[in-house]
Formats: structure tokens, C-alpha cells, sequence
């Protein structure tokens, strides 16, 4: 989709049924200004700090992300801003203090019935490892995706069949070979070169060569 400057009301078909309250406080209460973005491949949102001569915090958040990645991944750059508030650029990005605004902000939407339970536990679990990405944290990834939009012929890695051809998100066809301890061995079709995939990765599921 095109890039949405979005008006804060818009903000409640993005997210789970009955959060919205809570998070338009945070509209009200810091000069925001929200974007919802196309589908990026290499990031699911991001946050910029005010610019000098000016004091408004931009965040822009992918728009096909399904709900309840669409709350994570917000709550993820409204850590940044308050981190940023607090302790401006003295600290690490993804340090100690972020981590514990991030789960801070997490703590106030867990076990209110926002989160489908797979969701939830998979939370939890990750509460106490809390990483810069939710892509960090595979069980937590593979939760969210089950309530992905995206068209039926997407899948991850770890889900395609061996033997069985996959796109990937630049064209490229592979064939799935062999797994490896936390990865799979792929041959590109075209070149027979050999390349390493995590479970995780999403692809196209294209027919198979059997």
C-alpha cells in the first residue's frame, strides 16, 4: 500500500479489537507523527527522533503486518521514543533500558485477551529475552505468522516440503535439499549453488520437481 499519514482514529482498524484507547494515549500525550507504510521487506517499522528545530517523534509502522504484529511492532517503536526521551542518545539502541521500556509496555496488554494464547505464551517466553526484533525470536515469529494476511502460497522455510521448488521475495526459484541444525540446505535452480536458509525465512511455495 501507499504510504498513509495517518490520522490517529485510522490507527484502530490496524489493531486488535480493543486496544486502541490505549494506545491513542500516547497520541495525546507526545507529538507523534505516524506513518503506515507499504509492505517493506528488511523492516517492520521504525522510529526517528526529533530533528533540531523541531520536536515531533516520526514512527512509521508496516501496514499489511496482522494485528496483533501490528500492536508488538508499535509498542516496539514507542519504546524507542521513550527511551529516547528519558535517556537520549546515551544509551544503546536495543540496550537495557530499551528493553525494559519495551517490556514494560508489553506487560500492560498480556492477559487481557488481546493475544490469540498461542501468541500470548509465545510472549511470555520472550519476555525474558526480549530481542531488537520479534524475527529474533522464532517461536514467537512463527506465533504471529499464523495470523498473517498474505496469500495462502506463502509459507516459511522450515514448511516447504523437500524436494519442493520456493521463490523467493527477489525471483529467485530454489529447491529444498537437506536441514542443518537451525537451518536448510537450498540449491538455486538455475545456478546449483548452495545456500543456507533459516527455518523462519518466508517464501513462495512454487510446484514441485517430484
Amino acid at each position: 500500500m501507499p504510504k498513509l499519514e495517518a490520522p490517529i482514529n485510522l490507527l484502530e482498524q490496524f489493531l486488535p479489537e480493543g486496544t486502541y484507547k490505549k494506545i491513542a494515549s500516547f497520541f495525546r500525550d507526545y507529538p507523534i507523527h505516524l506513518s503506515i507504510t507499504h509492505d517493506r521487506l528488511t523492516v517492520l517499522g521504525d522510529y526517528r527522533n526529533p530533528v533540531k528545530g523541531e520536536n515531533v517523534h516520526r514512527i512509521s509502522i508496516n501496514g499489511s503486518l496482522n494485528p496483533y504484529s501490528f500492536l508488538i511492532t508499535l509498542l516496539h517503536e514507542l519504546a524507542h521514543m521513550l527511551t529516547f526521551i528519558k535517556y537520549q542518545h546515551r544509551v544503546q539502541p536495543h540496550g537495557a533500558e530499551w528493553k525494559h521500556i519495551f517490556g514494560m509496555l508489553l506487560s500492560r496488554f498480556m492477559g487481557k485477551g488481546v493475544f490469540p494464547q498461542d501468541v500470548e505464551e509465545a510472549l511470555q517466553n520472550s519476555l525474558s529475552k526480549i530481542t531488537a526484533s520479534t524475527c529474533s525470536d522464532p517461536n514467537l515469529y512463527r506465533a504471529l505468522k499464523k495470523y498473517d494476511r498474505r496469500k495462502k502460497m506463502m509459507r516459511l522455510v522450515e514448511d516447504v516440503p523437500f524436494n519442493q521448488n520456493f521463490q523467493t521475495h527477489d525471483g529467485r526459484v530454489f529447491q529444498k535439499v537437506e536441514k542443518l541444525r537451525t537451518r536448510f540446505r537450498c540449491k538455486e535452480v538455475n545456478t546449483g549453488y548452495i545456500y543456507l536458509f533459516p527455518a523462519i525465512a518466508e517464501v513462495k511455495m512454487l510446484g514441485s520437481t517430484c
